[in-house]
């Protein structure tokens, strides 16, 4: 078993602990991330109560950033990046975890 948790094992989770047709529940996780995403792009907070929120900030642009590829140095403007605040209940379950 891979330490990765996917979305299609996701869905099956959902099918085998609901019995609700894969199909729906596909479409509804599809949904749910499609919603989450047109918040985001409307920049509003996104807030999941129990889980955490999702929110868009702006990185300051920089004139001196480099290129990985190939070292030249290029300028880079303020852009929006994604970000993610864990809210308690999912600290609490994180904290004790690779001690």
């Amino acid at each position: 078993m891979s330490n990765k948790l996917t979305k299609a094992e996701i869905i099956d989770s959902i099918f085998e602990t609901t019995g609700v047709n894969r199909k729906d529940v596909h479409r509804i996780l599809d949904e749910f991330f499609d919603q989450l995403k047109d918040g985001l792009k409307e920049d509003r907070v996104v807030e999941l109560r129990g889980f955490g929120t999702f929110e868009i900030r702006t990185r300051k642009g920089r004139e001196k950033a480099r290129n990985p590829k190939t070292g030249e140095i290029v300028p880079v403007s303020a852009h929006g990046v994604a970000v993610f605040r864990p809210g308690k209940e999912l600290k609490q379950i994180a904290w004790p975890l690779r001690t």
